[in-house]
């Protein structure tokens, strides 16, 4: 009840500091208790989109019109996506989110498993693939994966110049192309 209370007041629009006047009683008075400790309770699509933008994409490739056409922006055809995933209640729900956030969260590879992976896979086989401006993963992560890995060993490492998080969508025709010469590479060793 207080995420649909902060949602219906994002809505209108009270979103300015001391604004409100926020009164309950009984279980009222719970909501109430629940909506000023909930800095981490979710706002609206609208209230989430900038942020969600802002870390998984550049500004640049925001703003430029849409690849497709279809849209104003690329930011706008995000927008659409995002919201048509959301609408889906049986492909994306909270749970699923959850658990995603949770593995992303937990995952680690030490450096002694990433030395076993590449050793099994073979280095020339491993490829990283990294923006410039990834606020998700910031591009540290990335180099120290590709050094973790054996880059000096034929890992290739590949950082993409002002693009975010998502390259397959930021980069879509340089993201096939790079797969297409890792596959045809993979494909003549042994």
């Amino acid at each position: 009840m207080a995420k649909d209370t902060l949602e219906l007041i994002d809505f209108i629009g009270w979103t300015s500091l001391r604004q409100l006047h926020i009164v309950g009683v009984s279980m009222g008075g719970m909501i109430a208790q629940e909506l000023v400790c909930s800095e981490n309770i979710p706002k609206s699509l609208d209230a989430q989109l900038p942020d969600l933008k802002a870390r998984m994409f550049s500004q640049s490739w925001l703003e430029a019109p849409d690849d497709y056409g279809d849209f104003p922006t690329n930011g706008d055809r995000f927008a659409a996506m995002e919201l048509e995933k959301r609408q889906d209640v049986k492909g994306f729900t909270d749970k699923g989110f959850i658990c995603q956030a949770i593995a992303a969260g937990w995952h680690h590879k030490s450096p002694e498993q990433l030395k076993d992976l590449a050793d099994k896979v073979g280095r020339q086989r491993i490829q990283v693939l990294h923006g410039s401006s990834d606020n998700m993963i910031t591009v540290p992560h990335g180099e120290t994966l590709a050094r973790e890995l054996g880059e000096e060993g034929g890992v290739t490492k590949i950082i993409v110049e002002g693009r975010g998080h998502v390259l397959h969508l930021e980069e879509h025709i340089l993201y096939q192309e790079v797969l297409q010469r890792m596959i045809e590479k993979t494909e003549n060793l042994e």
